[in-house]
């Protein structure tokens, strides 16, 4: 019993490390730019101000639906709250062929990385995509979003907002 009590306790541990959440800064992994150059992700900042970060597929329609609609409002985005919006795709080496090709033809002026082995998305306790997070300027997770309906491109925008003024964004 006491065996079993103790992997319990070690098991719960183990998870509160691994889980990321609201609050936690953002985990090493190493994804690669459209480049081929390897970065880690510990390594992505914005000066101090606000990140969004997305996971995507080339394969994903409301992946690029959301990309898409945030596209048309980036720049005002950038304007006024400083933001930079990270794409991350999770193609594996047989498709990230078609991210190059994907971006180029939407036009998406995001820094653009590849996770071919999916390291970052398990890391950020992403199960599907489209996942999207708000970084703060201090490098802390303080909002995520699941999947993509049309419109949710404007709550994002409010919790970056919020995020920008000082506040606490809702979910």
């Amino acid at each position: 019993m006491k065996k079993i009590i103790t992997l319990f306790i070690a098991f719960v541990l183990l998870a509160s490390f691994v889980l990321s959440g609201d609050g936690d800064k953002l985990p090493a992994a190493v994804v690669k730019k459209l480049d081929g150059t390897k970065v880690n992700t510990n390594s992505f900042s914005n000066n101090g101000k606000p990140m969004i970060i997305s996971f995507w597929a080339t394969w994903c329609k409301p992946c690029k639906k959301e990309l898409d609609a945030i596209a048309e409002e980036y720049d005002s985005w950038v304007k006024e709250t400083g933001v930079k919006l990270i794409a991350i795709s999770i193609d594996d080496a047989r498709s990230s062929g078609k991210v190059v090709t994907d971006v180029k033809t939407k036009g998406w002026n995001y820094d653009v990385y590849i996770d071919e082995n999916q390291d970052f998305k398990r890391a950020m306790n992403v199960n599907n995509v489209p996942f999207t997070f708000i970084v703060d300027g201090s490098g802390k997770i303080v909002y995520s979003h699941n999947s993509y309906s049309e419109g949710d491109e404007d709550k994002l925008y409010d919790a970056l907002k919020k995020i920008t003024a000082g506040q606490k964004p809702s979910h």
